[in-house]
């Protein structure tokens, strides 16, 4: 069971990521962490799994944990039987084997006399049998280092998993192993993931944002329907505190007119009836106090449901005002642009591919490029751009424009500001308060304009890089994605897709996210291999 109560974190010099958290999650079921970037996701799960500790308030966590983070880059030094906490009844096992009888070493294995064998078993099952376990961290590649991670839950055999991301790097093979994983264990499970086939596999969704944790008792495909539900209800409360704002102006207008002419006919028939001077000064007093008051009484009922209209309005979600209009693209549909023949890529002096790759690249094609982890799809990419060259075969191409996109979105100047980045897009000489316009419906407020980009997020960056393309006059004839959604939040892979699905150009590929790929509508798949 985990139990957090009343927690509060924040980073020093910073204002509190979150304040008085409460979450109960009951042993053997199986939960998932969403919300925006920056809200604090990972956070609560380090705090959960122990790696940090809160501000204050109290956890009671029961049952021994297994956290699998998302970012790799400190464990880098450490050997995989270190990451994975097995080194010393590793070490003992080879000691006791060995004829050492010290009673520290049978403590430390703690009659796990079987380590070895299910080390290997894991390593196996997840593809890893050529690693040894001494071997470092750093020679494995994205998805293997959390290749080794999962299979560590296998050989911790651990009451709870934590994982924070855990798809980010897997091939369409290790996918299926970890939802075969999730689907089968007893554990407790707590995941942060933005995979919403993985998400489907859960019983319980925790949204988590500014106003706290809000629970679902569902999978994915419940909970977005119940926030579409409530996306409802609040376009409801908008329209309803729209019409009561209309009805409170009228009004206040009607009751200051009809004020007006009252006080208008009684003045006449003071003056005719020859009321002295000095009661019609207070007469007049009178009146202007009372209009004063009025319109007090109604300018505070106006304030009230205006600032319950912008309380509303800022919960609406953004996604919608988010899209890119693209242009259609100039080239005719079908029109030949790549023409590939038998080409391979040479790596020392292996071949990366078993077979030469020959295609036929036509616009409007929307081509999703597949393969495991190392099978070359990032380089197949590279050698259509021109970046590098194949070893053998050769790449035809005609006239066209392209932009690549990848999962860092390097195409992005970190040095730049985020109005000079997106000036460059500017091929339409749009007006400055027309782009400062465009910027702020990609939630980019004034106080941001002068930020330097390489301060944005993963989902930031796709906001801005969006926001340029909406600029540009003219759409690009062929969009390339290199595992685009790695880096994003549900809400930021929705602006994607959004987008992605009105682009009528030519749409190129990489992803291991099967419900993006239908969402834009792939027709045509490369298997690498």
């Amino acid at each position: 069971m985990i139990l957090l109560q009343n927690i509060s974190f924040g980073f020093p010099g910073g204002n509190l990521l979150f304040n008085h958290i409460n979450l109960t999650i009951q042993s053997h079921t199986k939960s998932a962490l969403v919300g925006s970037n920056g809200v604090g996701k990972s956070t609560l799960l380090k705090i959960i799994a122990g790696e940090i500790q809160p501000l204050n308030g109290n956890t009671n966590i029961r049952g021994n944990i297994f956290y699998v983070p998302q970012m790799f880059g400190n464990l880098n030094d450490l050997t995989i039987a270190e990451c994975l906490r097995i080194d010393q009844k590793l070490h003992a096992l080879q000691k006791i084997t060995n004829g050492e009888v010290d009673e520290i070493y049978f403590e430390t294995l703690n009659d796990d006399w079987d380590i070895e064998e299910r080390c290997q078993n894991a390593l196996e099952h997840w593809r890893l049998e050529n690693f040894e376990l001494t071997q470092k961290l750093e020679d494995l590649s994205g998805g293997q280092k959390t290749k080794v991670f999962l299979a560590g839950i296998q050989i911790n055999q651990p009451d709870i998993i934590v994982l924070d991301e855990p798809t980010n790097h897997l091939d369409r093979e290790g996918r299926k192993l970890l939802y075969d994983l999730i689907d089968k264990t007893d554990a407790t499970v707590v995941i942060v993931s933005h995979d919403r086939i993985l998400l489907n596999l859960v019983d319980t969704i925790f949204e988590l944002s500014n106003q706290g944790i809000a629970t679902y008792g569902g999978n994915y495909d419940f909970y977005a329907k119940q926030k579409e539900v409530e996306e409802e209800a609040l376009q409801n409360d908008i329209h309803s505190k729209e019409r009561a704002l209309k009805k409170a102006k009228e009004k206040e207008r009607e009751t200051l007119e009809r004020k007006q002419k009252l006080d208008a006919r009684g003045k006449g028939k003071q003056e005719k009836s020859g009321v002295a001077r000095i009661m019609m000064n207070t007469l007049r007093n009178n009146a202007e106090k009372n209009s004063s008051k009025l319109k007090s009484v109604h300018a505070e009922k106006i304030s009230g449901i205006s600032g319950d209209l912008r309380d509303l309005r800022s919960s609406l979600k953004n996604s919608d005002q988010m899209k890119v209009n693209f242009n259609d693209s100039n080239l005719h549909s079908g029109k030949i642009l790549v023409t590939v023949e038998d080409i391979n890529f040479t790596y020392g002096k292996e071949k990366l591919w078993k077979e030469n790759i020959s295609m036929e690249v036509r616009s409007g094609d929307r081509i999703s490029v597949k393969g495991s982890n190392g099978s070359g799809k990032t380089t197949l990419i590279k050698l259509l751009l021109e970046n590098i060259k194949p070893s053998e075969g050769k790449i035809n191409k005609t006239e066209f424009n392209s932009i690549y996109i990848d999962q860092e979105y390097s195409l992005i100047d970190n040095d730049s500001t985020l109005y000079d980045f997106v000036q460059t897009f500017n091929d339409c000489a749009m007006q400055e308060s027309e782009v400062k316009t465009l910027l702020s419906r990609f939630l980019f407020g004034k106080d941001t304009w002068d930020k330097k980009c390489g301060m944005l997020s993963g989902g930031e960056r796709l906001r801005l890089l969006l926001c340029g393309l909406s600029i540009r006059n003219k759409a690009p004839d062929m969009i390339i994605l290199d595992e685009p959604t790695n880096n994003l939040d549900l809400q930021n892979v929705e602006i994607l897709t959004n987008s992605i699905k009105d682009y009528h150009g030519t749409l190129l590929v990489i992803s291991h996210d099967e419900v993006f790929l239908q969402e834009i509508g792939i027709d045509r798949e490369l298997m690498l291999g």
